[in-house]
């Protein structure tokens, strides 16, 4: 890039908020950053990290955060890694320490990690209080094309998913691509499925243009990241300010999901990666759309092509049974009025949503996804 950083708004009505993309903001842009993001009058901040990431980027934010404003109070949590602690458990530990640090309804939450660390700071934010402002800083690719951006917070309940959450935006979101180096190579796939996700969705020419890049986003190609960040981005920031409560069109954003969310919950969280089984769960959609006729065999076996390519895996537990299935996709977030909805791609660069698949259709693709990958 030849500024310092990209800036994208996400437009929200009277609401706004900045989406900024660069290389350094961490070690050089950071202190200018929070100056700008936080409120003048916050001063109780609480950094929400894990492990692995504060071991590398706790102490630039907390030196940022000191040198950015003497009078910031900063504590900061650490959660263990992993989406099996998004839970009301962790969420209760991190309410104690807001509790015993006294902390108002001035605060700042800042999320330093990936989506657990961001879903769950984000959740945090949206209920301490009733509604505190919250910052931010995603350390994975999954995390910085998606779950950061768009305001949706959230811990798992046993049952599924994100089932307890609350929509609520952040003051800004701050992407250093620099920390992607830093990355392990299956959570950079991870994050490359959320990514393919939009070009299937939303974007032709993106897609094709992941066909011919792919390998390079698998190197950590600075600039062909940088692309597909900003790509991603502003495909999400234009889908959420034109349905930010996910009243209709925003649903399109959870291509794959229903089908990934299902793999994730049914393998309690552990074995899979949210990315992984969006891939997984992408392909499944794909099959489904062909069946239903929506796209021909050449465009399902590219995106399935594709996803294989991104070293992604393309079928889902051979265990999970047909009843397995659609017990847990009947607890998925977009049931309405008691049917499955699913998101299919309808042609490049396009999906639409679809009330009435059959349990003889799913059983089909379920059985086609175990057997032919």
């Amino acid at each position: 890039m030849t500024t310092p950083h990209a800036t994208l708004h996400v437009e929200l009505g009277t609401r706004r908020y900045p989406i900024l993309i660069g290389h350094h903001i961490l070690s050089d842009q950071l202190i200018a950053l929070l100056q700008q993001s936080l409120p003048h009058h916050g001063r109780n901040i609480l950094v929400m990290s894990n492990p692995t990431v504060a071991a590398h980027y706790m102490e630039p934010v907390l030196q940022a955060l000191q040198k950015a404003d003497k009078d910031y109070r900063v504590q900061h949590v650490l959660i263990p890694d992993g989406e099996s602690y998004k839970n009301l458990a962790t969420y209760s530990d991190v309410m104690d320490v807001l509790v015993k640090h006294r902390f108002d309804r001035d605060c700042v939450i800042i999320a330093l990690g990936g989506g657990v660390v961001g879903d769950l700071a984000g959740f945090v934010a949206a209920t301490w209080q009733r509604g505190v402002q919250c910052v931010q800083i995603p350390t994975t690719l999954l995390a910085q094309v998606d779950s950061s951006v768009g305001g949706k917070t959230a811990v798992n309940h046993p049952g599924g998913k994100n089932l307890i959450g609350a929509f609520h935006q952040p003051a800004a979101v701050l992407i250093d691509t620099d920390v992607l180096t830093t990355l392990p190579q299956r959570e950079l796939g991870a994050g490359i499925a959320e990514v393919i996700k939009y070009g299937v969705m939303a974007d032709a020419a993106f897609f094709q243009w992941l066909q011919k890049n792919i390998q390079r986003l698998l190197d950590k190609d600075a600039e062909a990241l940088a692309y597909a960040i900003h790509t991603s981005c502003a495909i999400k920031a234009r889908v959420v300010a034109a349905d930010e409560t996910e009243q209709g069109q925003r649903a399109l954003l959870n291509l794959g999901h229903t089908f990934g969310h299902a793999i994730e919950a049914a393998t309690q969280y552990t074995s899979w990666l949210h990315g992984e089984a969006v891939a997984t769960g992408m392909v499944m959609a794909a099959r489904l759309s062909c069946l239903r006729g929506f796209i021909g065999t050449t465009y399902r076996d590219a995106i399935i092509e594709l996803i294989a390519q991104a070293q992604l895996p393309i079928a889902p537990p051979a265990a999970m049974d047909i009843d397995t299935w659609l017990d847990l996709m009947s607890r998925d977030k977009k049931v309405k009025d008691g049917t499955m909805r699913f998101i299919l791609p309808t042609g490049p660069g396009a999906a639409g949503i679809f009330s009435n698949v059959t349990q003889a259709e799913l059983t089909a693709v379920i059985t086609e996804s175990v057997t032919r990958s």
